[in-house]
């Protein structure tokens, strides 16, 4: 064929030619792994400094499930703190006077976790009782009491108990019968911050003197509100709020003089903020399109802090140690899970505690993610995170899938996800839409859905996958739909309400019944109940007439295709009986549906034999009736 081609067309077409060799070898050399060897990754969380930052804790599921670990960071030698193998345990730091761990743990996800202390070897139970639900808060200034919240007084509301550290006996702190959610409580232990949620666009915050038990409202406009953290000495305390605003923006209150202030605003959400314990850096999160991006100013000076080392990550998230000499980093990116570093000011010295990446993949052979626009049906612009799998192009068009996330109310964010990079790396394109009501991008847009669901959402997922039949690189006719809890529940309206758009359908512990669902909610969501209500609709009122028509399980006859539904027999949040039954009406009405049950897994499966089995099934699943 180059034999009729000239010298001199031949060096032009020469880099075309260099080009398309490049691109075909690139594709043959992306490695396809199994689902062992994605889920050989492993994930971690916490990371908590000791009293003189020479040890940190953190909790890893690399056995299996979630256990703790200690580094000595002088010569980052690491021991195993727990063995546990039926629960995950998830570490919440040290006693800042006996070196002790604290750590949190729940009975085969029922979310009803309890406080523990590992003392002498032995693991003690702060928070006995079956039905108790308790979360630990921090500690008292002088560091001899730890705060708890506990619902063991009354299911629907949580109490906050300070617990001696010595005796461990504990005393009634803040009774709360009035439904409050606790943010925040100063460090001379004289105030709390308490917020109230009335409804998606309202919240109420106050401001409760512990000694005299007067409680001030500091809300002084109907708006969002949540309270962040106090400085050092008591004299302000900093709160969130998006008044007169689509987002939330940064405030500070004068506790001596009521006087407010703006400290911080920007075009998206400040989804949180605090203060070294000396107040000499402020940690500012912003969630910018999908992910945060964090700045640490020097208060002093109010210049930014370059954290060497770190420029190609994402960081999620970052501690201080008491002495403010330490950082505990925790970063990551859609192709690789994130790890934890620690980070020495003195030195500029990064040091990487975890390698949560299996060492036999290669991250290139995973995806970035890509945030893109498309216009819904009535014109509104919908942002979703595109993964794209490398060997996606116009002569090979790939099956995709609609993803949705849960909530309602939630996000889908860049990041790691090992269930898309699995199926990404199996060929199939993953398009993650934010549907309208999602948050991160204005109140405006959070409110769309609200009495709306199943509806005006349900045409943003629609839409999303008109979007990918435009790419070139994607088969029109291989689209489906998946998605966990609330983004189940999309699943399964978009099945039997718009039966012939999507080809297969996988239902991740989503609500197909949203009159039982509202009905049983948990007690200790007591606090949001009635903001629950307010946007979905309330189940004992005529609303439940319409929560009757956008319920998937009562028009079980109108769906087409194939679909799979994924549940824990122990979800506090969506019963078993919601899959169950859905299951069997589609089976009734003549569907095809694959039904996957973990008898020991709650909302989430956190064990990773769970992941591996429910993923390997997801995608045997896609294979036979998408692909």
């Amino acid at each position: 064929m180059l034999k009729n081609i000239s010298m001199k067309v031949f060096l032009k077409l020469l880099p075309l030619f260099i080009l398309v060799i490049s691109c075909t070898e690139s594709e043959k050399n992306i490695q396809q792994y199994s689902i062992e060897t994605l889920m050989s990754n492993n994930r971690s969380s916490g990371g908590s400094f000791s009293k003189d930052a020479s040890k940190l804790v953190y909790s890893s599921d690399k056995s299996g499930i979630f256990n703790i670990y200690e580094v000595n960071l002088e010569n980052n030698i690491e021991t195993q703190i727990t063995d546990s193998k039926e629960e995950s345990f998830f570490v919440r730091g040290y006693s800042p006077t006996t070196g002790e761990v604290i750590y949190s743990a729940d009975k085969g996800g029922n979310e009803n976790s309890h406080v523990y202390i590992i003392r002498d070897e032995k693991s003690i139970d702060l928070t006995p009782g079956e039905n108790t639900r308790a979360s630990f808060f921090g500690w008292t200034n002088d560091e001899l009491g730890m705060y708890i919240q506990s619902n063991s007084r009354d299911p629907r509301f949580f109490d906050l108990y300070e617990i001696n550290i010595n005796t461990l006996d504990s005393k009634m702190i803040f009774k709360n019968d009035a439904g409050y959610v606790i943010n925040d409580i100063s460090n001379n232990d004289d105030y709390l911050v308490l917020n109230i949620n009335i409804s998606n666009t309202e919240q109420k915050l106050f401001l409760y003197e512990i000694e005299n038990k007067q409680l001030s409202e500091i809300s002084n406009q109907i708006a969002n509100y949540s309270g962040q953290n106090f400085n050092k000495n008591d004299e302000k305390f900093f709160y969130t709020t998006n008044y007169d605003s689509e987002f939330y923006y940064l405030m500070s209150y004068n506790l001596s003089n009521g006087d407010r202030k703006v400290e911080y605003k920007t075009n998206w959400d400040v989804a949180f903020s605090y203060l070294s314990k000396n107040d000499s850096y402020r940690v500012i999160a912003v969630n910018e399109d999908a992910q945060n991006k964090l700045t640490i100013k020097n208060t002093n000076d109010d210049s930014e802090l370059n954290i060497v080392g770190t420029e190609n990550m994402n960081i999620n998230s970052v501690t201080f140690s008491d002495d403010e000499k330490m950082i505990r980093i925790s970063a990551g990116s859609p192709n690789s899970p994130g790890d934890i570093y620690t980070y020495d000011l003195s030195t500029n010295k990064l040091n990487k505690i975890t390698s949560n990446l299996n060492s036999d993949i290669n991250p290139n052979d995973l995806v970035n993610a890509e945030v893109i626009r498309y216009k819904s049906f009535d014109g509104l612009e919908i942002p979703a995170i595109l993964y794209k799998p490398h060997s996606a192009k116009k002569g090979n068009k790939v099956p995709a899938l609609v993803w949705v996330h849960g909530g309602p109310g939630g996000q889908s964010r860049v990041g790691y996800r090992a269930l898309i990079q699995y199926l990404v790396n199996h060929g199939y394109a993953i398009l993650a839409v934010n549907n309208r009501g999602s948050s991160g991008y204005g109140k405006t847009f959070y409110s769309l859905d609200d009495q709306n669901h199943g509806e005006g959402d349900l045409q943003d997922c629609v839409w999303g996958k008109k979007w990918l039949q435009e790419q070139a690189y994607i088969d029109p006719d291989k689209i489906g739909i998946i998605g966990g809890s609330y983004g189940g529940f999309m699943t399964m309206a978009a099945m039997t309400f718009e039966p012939e758009e999507f080809k297969v359908g996988v239902n991740i512990y989503g609500v197909t019944n949203w009159i039982r669902t509202l009905r049983s909610i948990p007690a200790f969501w007591e606090t949001s109940r009635k903001r629950l209500y307010k946007e979905m609709g309330d189940p004992y009122t005529n609303d439940s007439l319409r929560l009757y028509d956008i319920s998937p399980l009562f028009h079980a006859k109108n769906i087409k295709n194939p679909f799979m539904v994924l549940q824990g027999a122990n979800d506090p949040r969506v019963l078993q009986i919601e899959s169950d039954e859905m299951v069997q009406e589609a089976r009734n009405a003549g569907a095809y549906v694959e039904y996957v049950l973990f008898e020991d897994a709650g909302h989430g499966f956190v064990k990773k034999d769970q992941q591996i089995e429910g993923n390997q099934k997801i995608l045997t699943f896609l294979d036979n009736y998408l692909k």
